[in-house]
């Protein structure tokens, strides 16, 4: 890491860096490794060049000299052998070994470091496939944990079976299951336990245990002694609803914007070079309609014993896995172009999520959800919403305004200071969650867990004090989710602070283990 620091390094119960067992098998990526690396370094070399240099390169255009062009094909042949001289170094000096208790990660030429990946704080498991990297059969297994920024761990690159079957154990070893120790040959932990979605609650169908089968272990040892888990389809994005969702989002109504600015400049200016002040604005409207339809593409969702899953992508394949109970909080959010259909976007924070570069596509539990599937969404990560009506209530709090579907809502008074928005603020505190509604033309909904809430505050503006108003707000990890109240009777948010601090305290007492497969009525046991 470039600051130093091991954000994401767990200590042993003595105080130490824990190390793994001496006879761990370390392991290597690939060996197409540092070509697949090593262009991205090469690309980036010449950029800075010619930025660097731009001028003078210009200049070297007009020159004729063989011998010059051939001296600038030398320098660039010498930077591409350096590249590749590096790439597979660090390739060489790069392996990871896999415990029972973490995952562990050598690099570093001239300085070694070793990074380790504790299991117990794993929040999410990513299969990621660039295109260069898909093209040859290549992943980047992205592992998650709770922890601050760069504390992600990445094995780049492994062949797709061997990251899948890699995520598989890692998300096995990580609910609590153990690798076979006794036998005659090693066991295989196949968990059949029930998928719960929206439909089984709907139907009411009975929990069965997990049971366990018993499979030969392949002999390559990048395989894995567990199975994967058996998983139930519960939506999927058609590709013609996210290409008119996207024509009807905010980004495409700017770019119409910049569109029409850029012919009225061109014909005030009476010169085709005024369009070129508006590019930037134009290019950045096209890129944000395009990353959208990109990261949306095939989007799917999925429910398991060892979470949900979620794949997507168009350019870069994303196959994430995100376990049981790691979802911090979840936002319902609907723009006014969209109020039509009644679409919907759901994102979500997720521990280790939040300060990645890729948030944007990582945090996404569905791009373009209908009312139905909103909802279904919504009890994928909170399965019991704590109201004897839930679909009521999610109806009145994506929907309703004022105390509809039983919301604390925000004083008459507010209206002096949101004039428009005032009442479609509101709270609701159920058994199991916040509810947190807002917004009036950019509709939006907040959940957060009372288990998973980090800490509460009040704000309180000179206005606000005037009016005798105050702003209740819920922390959570960092990421799209920011849940608050805005201006409340100051009394109401004073009292609802304290009440949802005692329900937090409680909540977190009788939360579920983090190893999910050891809780007392699903502990499947060791592999015979």
């Amino acid at each position: 890491m470039s600051d130093g620091r091991l954000p994401d390094v767990g200590l042993g119960r003595s105080g130490r860096v824990p190390t793994p067992a001496e006879d761990g098998h370390w392991r290597r990526m690939h060996p197409t490794t540092p070509a697949i690396k090593g262009w991205k370094i090469v690309v980036a070399v010449l950029a800075v060049s010619w930025y660097q240099l731009g001028e003078n390169l210009r200049e070297l255009s007009k020159v004729h000299d063989v011998h010059v062009w051939a001296w600038i094909l030398v320098g660039l042949v010498v930077v591409a052998l350096i590249v590749s001289v590096y790439s597979a170094l660090a390739w060489r000096a790069t392996r990871f070994n896999v415990t029972d208790d973490a995952v562990h990660l050598q690099t570093g030429i001239v300085f070694r470091q070793q990074r380790q990946a504790r299991l117990d704080r794993l929040q999410a498991v990513d299969v990621v496939q660039p295109l260069l990297a898909r093209l040859v059969g290549l992943s980047e297994l992205k592992l998650e944990v709770a922890g601050g920024h760069g504390s992600a761990v990445s094995l780049a690159f492994l062949k797709e079976a061997d990251a899948d079957a890699l995520r598989t154990e890692l998300l096995a070893l990580a609910a609590g299951l153990q690798r076979p120790t006794t036998g005659d040959e090693p066991g295989v932990a196949e968990a059949d336990a029930p998928i719960k979605s929206a439909v089984d609650a709907a139907q009411d169908v009975p929990p069965t245990r997990p049971s366990l089968t018993k499979r030969r272990a392949p002999a390559d040892p990048i395989r894995t002694v567990f199975s994967e888990a058996p998983e139930r389809p519960v939506y999927e994005l058609p590709m013609p609803r996210l290409l008119w969702a996207s024509l009807r989002s905010g980004g495409a109504v700017a770019l119409v914007v910049v569109v029409v600015a850029t012919v009225v400049a061109m014909i005030l200016a009476r010169d085709v070079g005024a369009a070129f002040v508006l590019f930037p604005a134009l290019l950045g409207s096209a890129g944000f309609m395009w990353t959208r339809i990109n990261q949306g593409a095939g989007f799917r969702a999925a429910i398991s014993p060892d979470g949900i899953r979620l794949r997507h992508g168009l350019t870069e394949s994303r196959a994430q896995t995100v376990p049981p109970g790691r979802v911090q909080a979840i936002r319902l959010s609907q723009g006014l172009w969209w109020r039509g259909p009644d679409w919907w976007r759901i994102e979500i924070n997720v521990a280790g999520y939040g300060q990645s570069k890729d948030q944007a596509s990582e945090t996404v539990l569905h791009p373009v959800a209908t009312l139905a599937e909103a909802m279904t969404a919504v009890w994928l990560v909170l399965p019991d919403l704590g109201v004897p009506d839930p679909q009521a209530t999610l109806d009145a709090a994506l929907h309703g305004r004022d105390d509809d579907g039983g919301f604390t809502p925000a004083p008459r008074r507010a209206r002096w200071v949101d004039p428009l928005g005032w009442r479609r603020h509101g709270v609701l505190v159920t058994e199991r969650a916040l509810l947190a509604r807002s917004g009036r033309f950019t509709r939006q909904l907040d959940l957060v867990p009372h288990e998973r809430t980090q800490s509460l505050g009040l704000a309180q503006g000179p206005v606000q004090r005037r009016l005798g108003l105050a702003s209740f707000v819920v922390h959570s990890t960092p990421g799209p989710v920011s849940a608050s109240v805005s201006h409340l009777d100051g009394h109401v948010a004073a009292a609802l602070l304290d009440e949802q601090a005692a329900r937090a305290r409680t909540a977190r007492a009788v939360a579920a283990p983090e190893q999910w497969m050891t809780a007392p009525d699903v502990h499947p046991g060791p592999a015979a």
